[in-house]
């Protein structure tokens, strides 16, 4: 528990937007998770950065939870500050065929605000769960297309000294959902983003084709954290998953998903270790049928983790 001369510095840079002990299980996808000690929703980036900086004097730890995609938060819940930067939404269109939007904004508002303004190439993210911020952070897409192909520079504020740095394409290391070689603890506010100009009506009639086709192949009824395994070399996750007769396993509350089998679903009461079971039999099961092992595409944060 943050207590003392931390629980007083957080009070002071965040004001009404720190709150302590909150469930974890309300801002994750899949609606699990102990308390975070501390969970801040900065306002401006003026408050994100004095927030940094009583992280970084009291030694407390930060993640970034964004909409709480891809992450799953132990049942003992999460030590530090967890921070949320939905209040980080500017979205708008800059000179060059380019689009600029903070880490905030959500996969949706990306997608309408395109549609509306008619503007091509990051179709592939609807219905990719998430904020932008996020879709950066694991290099987020759909066969062979991915942020990546899209992103110009993004911009980073430092996790010591709360320093923005603007770091162009090139400097960037993208894997496979992943982007690496940024500082521990580093926050991206935002990204820019080249688009070509195109027409309403093309870029919605994509937009619905693609929305159309994750609907009828993925769980969207149920919670769930969508991709549990990053894909291995050649092959699917979900497809090893399911030849080793796993689809529609259950722990608890938890189950893997009997839509597509890289997805595990909340059908009500599940909890963190429930879907961590899952995961570690899933990972067993494909290891011992097939020598392949799948690599967590979800982040586990959390006491134990």
């Amino acid at each position: 528990m943050i207590e003392g001369a931390a629980r007083r510095a957080l009070e002071e840079a965040a004001g009404d937007a720190v709150r302590f002990e909150v469930p974890m299980s309300r801002f994750t996808s899949l609606r699990v998770g102990g308390p975070v000690e501390a969970m801040v929703t900065p306002g401006d980036r003026d408050e994100l950065a004095r927030v940094l900086r009583v992280c970084a004097l009291h030694r407390l730890p930060h993640a970034v939870i964004g909409n709480g995609f891809n992450s799953i938060v132990r049942d003992e819940g999460l030590a530090g500050v967890a921070l949320r930067l939905s209040r980080l939404r500017d979205l708008g269109t800059r000179p060059g065929e380019r689009l600029r939007s903070e880490a905030g904004v959500s996969h949706r508002q990306i997608t309408r605000f395109c549609q509306e303004q008619g503007l091509a190439g990051l179709e592939f993210g609807a219905g990719i769960p998430g904020t932008v911020g996020g879709w950066i952070t694991m290099n987020a897409g759909i066969g062979q297309r991915e942020v990546k192909d899209m992103v110009c520079e993004i911009e980073v504020m430092s996790p010591t000294r709360a320093r923005i740095r603007h770091l162009g394409r090139q400097l960037l290391h993208f894997g496979y959902r992943a982007l690496r070689g940024l500082a521990p603890g580093s926050v991206i506010l935002s990204a820019l983003f080249k688009v070509r100009i195109s027409t309403r009506a093309e870029v919605k009639a994509e937009v619905d084709r693609l929305l159309a086709e994750r609907a009828r192949r993925q769980p969207l009824d149920l919670p769930s954290c969508g991709s549990v395994f990053k894909n291995p070399p050649g092959g699917f996750a979900g497809q090893l998953i399911e030849a080793a007769g796993l689809k529609g396993e259950r722990v608890g509350g938890a189950e893997i998903s009997t839509t597509h089998a890289n997805f595990i679903v909340n059908r009500g009461g599940a909890t963190a270790t429930d879907v961590i079971s899952l995961i570690a039999k899933a990972r067993a099961l494909v290891r011992c049928r097939t020598g392949i092992v799948l690599e967590p595409e979800v982040r586990i944060l959390g006491r134990g983790a």
